[in-house]
């Protein structure tokens, strides 16, 4: 028999929404499970540097008193189990604080931990001399020498925990940092009875995770298309429901906001995963190349073909630490050459912020920017000046963010009130690989341990898996005749450490050959290397996804050292994607004339 579980997201991000989970419970037929995930890089090292201070409690605290007490009943009522990566560096003492919560409204609930994926204090035996940065190649322990604080060192952990926890009756699972996707793949694992050596079916159920992760992301949040959704404020919150033989449809709830489309289940499938067919998390190694999508009505899409191409024998791991500090001030100047008079606010004030640090015997500032947003053309404007500057000590930042108010009297003419600034640790990020081995993992409800079963050995599943060809080029382009990018494909960008992804995917499969000539990796690194002012070539990892007609640009070394490294105004990579939309590709008579008539 095909059973088929219902999993809902509620949550893409930490502090995001609140309307999922009520959303989701007010179906006639609420989900089976809803998902939670609130941790990303970023998040763990503010978690750590929390713990560190005694300001913070490691784990998301918002989660019990934002969005699951307010529902508990309602939960509990309707059978509805949920699994969250709320517990950040801290699950048990989630959990606790759960449990007492529940117990004073009293509402009896099984709560289950998945913990021993916080490797902080156990760095120094995890971290050897020959360690480095998966994507940069740095060595770890040189970047620990210089750090200021280690915030935290976290394993990306797999599913099978969670479906244990499960199996031994728990209604919530509170984990630490599992793979995103794992949240899902642990229920159905539980539902399904599906074991480790299930790769392609493990393949699925990541996959499923991985489209359900971001919540609204896979509901037309986000969409290139953004004119077609309808409804952003009451945006519907994805649901898959899964099969027990890996199929999966994407949808959402009747009469919410949104739209399940294969471009907005597209855009998803591709973000962040660098090479389609070699997609690592902590329990598959996934290939995705050759999924097919299927526009079943109406908000359904059918997502198949996902293949498991084995396992490792290794954790991806995260390390996060503080290294100098970071000013950002942001203020408006208003009036004729708005833009002009920003520019050189901003450049006034590094210089006398720069000739005072001398004065105190201080270091100068580090990595300075100055955007300005707006402010040209005729006429009276408004241009927003955002200065970012760093400093390894707290005293040299703060002199930047404290001279940047007096340019309101001493500088420009327009200049009003800041709108925002602030100081900050820089927070800078290391990935790598460590044995599953070494990461010692628990699990237990009700504050009862439970066993499990995680496969530790490495395990190919197929040897001679052919890598996707690059699509052929078009052969019948017209001289003269190109259309920007976004009339021929969907783009979804995102950053991914000290890299960025763009995912490319034709509208119609006629159109790729036409892309794939146009956007070679060459041409997309020239690309980036002049619209993000690199002024140079950037270096482009390109792969291919057949099976939906996509194309996947990996842009190195862009990203100045990751979210909350790096000065862009775009430190999330959200906008890269934007940023190649109007890329001419030159294309046929048959095809212009097409595009014409679809006007």
């Amino acid at each position: 028999m095909n059973k088929v579980i219902r999993i809902g997201a509620g949550t893409a991000f930490f502090n995001d929404s609140r309307m999922g989970i009520a959303q989701l419970l007010a179906m006639d037929e609420a989900p089976d499970y809803i998902i939670f995930d609130f941790l990303a890089e970023s998040v763990m090292g503010g978690l750590g540097r929390g713990l560190a201070n005694g300001t913070g409690s490691g784990f998301a605290s918002d989660f019990i008193d934002g969005y699951i007490l307010p529902h508990l009943g309602t939960l509990r009522d309707r059978g509805v189990r949920v699994i969250a990566n709320a517990g950040g560096l801290n699950p048990s003492g989630c959990a606790e604080v759960l449990r007492d919560r529940a117990a004073a409204v009293d509402v009896a609930v099984g709560i289950g931990v998945v913990a021993g994926d916080d490797l902080t204090q156990r760095r120094d035996s995890v971290i050897d001399a020959d360690t480095r940065d998966m994507f940069d190649g740095f060595r770890v322990r040189d970047a620990i020498a210089a750090a200021d604080r280690i915030n935290s060192l976290v394993a990306y952990t797999g599913a099978f925990p969670i479906a244990a926890a499960l199996s031994a009756g728990a209604d919530i699972v509170i984990t630490g940092r599992v793979v995103d996707s794992a949240l899902a793949l642990g229920a159905l694992i539980h539902e399904f009875g599906w074991g480790p050596e299930d790769f392609d079916l493990l393949a699925a159920g990541t996959l499923a995770g991985h489209l359900l992760e971001c919540s609204a992301q896979v509901t037309g949040g986000t969409f290139t298309d953004w004119r077609d959704v309808p409804d952003w404020a009451g945006i519907g919150m994805p649901i898959g429901e899964c099969h027990s033989g890996g199929d999966l449809v994407i949808t959402k709830p009747e009469g919410s906001g949104g739209l399940v489309s294969v471009g907005t289940v597209a855009e998803q499938l591709l973000y962040e995963v660098s090479d389609p067919q070699h997609y690592v998390v902590a329990d598959v190694i996934c290939d995705f190349s050759a999924v097919t999508l299927r526009q079943l009505g109406p908000d359904r899409v059918e997502v198949s073909g996902a293949r498991g191409l084995g396992r490792t024998e290794t954790y991806k791991a995260s390390l996060t630490w503080d290294e100098g500090w970071r000013a950002t001030a942001t203020f408006p100047v208003i009036g004729l050459d708005a833009a002009a008079k920003a520019r050189r606010t901003g450049q006034e004030l590094f210089t006398r912020a720069g000739a005072m640090l001398r004065d105190l015997q201080l270091s100068p500032l580090e990595r300075t920017r100055c955007d300005v947003l707006g402010g040209d053309g005729s006429g009276p404007t408004t241009a927003i000046c955002r200065l970012v500057a760093d400093h390894p000590d707290l005293e040299g930042a703060q002199l930047l963010v404290r001279e940047q108010g007096s340019a309101i009297s001493h500088m420009s003419v327009g200049t009003t009130l800041g709108l925002a600034s602030s100081v900050r640790p820089v927070q800078r990020i290391a990935g790598f690989l460590v044995s599953k081995e070494s990461v010692e993992l628990s699990v237990a409800v009700g504050g009862d341990g439970v066993p499990f079963h995680v496969p530790m050995d490495a395990r190919l599943a197929a040897t001679d898996v052919p890598v996707p060809a690059w699509p052929q080029p078009a052969q019948d382009v017209e001289p003269g005749l190109a259309v920007p990018l976004i009339r021929l494909a969907w783009a979804r960008s995102g950053d991914k450490g000290n890299l960025f992804n763009v995912a490319v995917i034709a509208r119609d499969a006629l159109y790729l050959p036409y892309i794939a000539s146009a956007l070679t990796p060459k041409k997309v690194g020239a690309h980036y290397g002049r619209v993000l002012g690199q002024g140079s070539m950037l270096r482009v990892q390109a792969y291919s996804a057949p099976g939906f007609s996509a194309l996947n640009f990996v842009v190195e070394n862009a990203m100045e050292g990751g979210v909350l490294a790096s000065t862009w105004i775009d430190p999330v990579a959200k906008g890269m994607a934007q940023l190649l939309l109007d890329y001419p590709v030159p294309v046929s008579r048959a095809v212009y004339d097409r595009l014409a008539a679809s006007r």
